[in-house]
């Protein structure tokens, strides 16, 4: 068998249909702290499509016109909501110990996730343009050198800046999530612990 066959039968042994849509899902699925994710998808989509269209609209759209205002209200606050449940969510699959039961990779890549998504708000804060981005664009410089990453980002660089903002790191932020939430579909969401019951030995069962 080559490689090539290998990897289509673990790809059709692993994301089956009933992997990808279940139709039925456990019953502690229906608990708060398994939303959170979903939560987290839904702004980070509504932060993509808001950013499509003000990107393509230019920041004159989006700084003067009435509509274009509107929206970028909705993109600064879907960002907001997107790091509201994705700390949500990642501390509570922190505290439901997410990466058991071979699980270690999903977890892995929601917490790079998480650290891109943090990149990928600061690039975003530089953009906008007003006096207060300007400020911590000059102050964080200092900072950039003295971590030796100047060489790599100009972080007074306009547009390397706003390029990273809309162009890089979205793509491998959504390519993190599509990811994760493949590994989450082949693995099944995680299972509560176990209750540990007193018996009447004393032991624990």
């Amino acid at each position: 068998m080559n490689w090539t066959q290998s990897m289509r039968q673990r790809v059709s042994e692993k994301l089956t249909w009933d992997h990808l849509l279940p139709s039925e899902q456990p019953v502690y699925v229906s608990s708060l702290v398994y939303s959170f994710g979903v939560f987290t998808l839904s702004s980070l989509v509504i932060c993509v499509a808001s950013g499509i269209i003000m990107s393509a609209y230019g920041p004159t759209w989006y700084q003067d016109s009435a509509a274009g205002s509107l929206l970028r209200g909705v993109h600064f606050w879907s960002v907001q909501a997107f790091f509201f449940f994705m700390t949500m969510h990642l501390v509570g699959q922190f505290f439901m110990g997410s990466w058991r039961e071979g699980r270690a990779l999903t977890w892995v890549i929601g917490a790079v996730s998480f650290g891109i998504s943090v990149v990928e708000a600061f690039t975003g804060y530089l953009s906008r343009g007003d006096f207060f981005s300007q400020w911590n664009q000059v102050q964080s410089k200092d900072a950039f050198n003295g971590a030796g990453i100047d060489g790599f980002l100009n972080i007074l660089n306009n547009g390397q800046v706003y390029g990273l903002h809309i162009a890089v790191l979205p793509v491998i932020l959504i390519g993190l999530v599509g990811w994760h939430l493949i590994a989450v579909r082949s693995k099944g969401v995680v299972p509560p612990y176990q209750a540990r019951v007193l018996t009447k030995e004393g032991r624990h069962s």
